[in-house]
């Protein structure tokens, strides 16, 4: 699990890293960005009411000295999001990521059931952000406190065929994380496990990050 294959003699270049975060109500998305940046950023509830309304961005520096930018987008998967509400937030997410987004993070509840529904959330991220955008898709699977990584790798392998196919189109770049824990070593852990996945994100595309030029080409048939 994670995903991080690629040329070991490839750098990043020292640069900011933005993330945006993505996923239906209740699976743990604003939690997540809290836990990558380390501090309560984002409103944050395990709830089934939305508590991010519009798009929101938090920042902290990293250890090797680069700033890691995480954008909070609303539920755009909700059925009281209209597709041009939902539109606009994608409009306004790209603006903040002036420097573009190296990185989708989807987020599923590991201890909910995977749904179909939940695998089409990937054709609707496609259809805001262009096919491109799956270059740059990493799958986050949260409640890492209940599931730990041996019974998600169990529970991947045994999938219904439509979760696996979601799997693969990510390139299996796949993240547990456990947004209740206070133990500073998981924390880190699990952090630079997602960057370690998110810096092969970068690698795979060479070190070009998903921009809004990339959006108007592909709306635009280019």
């Amino acid at each position: 699990m994670g995903g991080s294959n690629y040329d070991d003699d490839w750098v990043l270049p020292s640069a900011d890293i933005t993330l945006v975060l993505v996923g239906k109500l209740g699976y743990g998305k604003s939690a997540t960005g809290n836990s990558i940046l380390g501090r309560e950023a984002f409103v944050s509830e395990y709830s089934h009411a939305s508590v991010t309304n519009t798009c929101q961005m938090g920042s902290t520096m990293l250890t090797d000295g680069r700033t890691i930018n995480v954008i909070d987008t609303p539920g755009l998967f909700d059925m009281t999001v209209t597709p041009e509400d939902a539109g606009k937030e994608i409009v306004k997410c790209m603006n903040m990521a002036k420097d573009g987004i190296h990185a989708v993070l989807m987020v599923f509840s590991a201890t909910s059931r995977f749904s179909r529904e939940d695998s089409s959330t990937i054709e609707t991220i496609k259809v805001f952000f262009g096919e491109k955008i799956v270059d740059h898709l990493v799958l986050v699977f949260t409640y890492g406190d209940l599931v730990g990584e041996n019974l998600l790798k169990n529970m991947l392998s045994n999938a219904p065929e439509y979760l696996q196919k979601v799997v693969q189109l990510c390139k299996n770049r796949v993240v547990l994380f456990d947004n209740k824990t206070k133990d500073p070593r998981i924390r880190t852990k699990q952090l630079e496990t997602l960057l370690d996945v998110v810096d092969s994100v970068s690698a795979n595309n060479g070190g070009n990050p998903f921009t809004d030029q990339m959006l108007t080409r592909l709306k635009g048939g280019a």
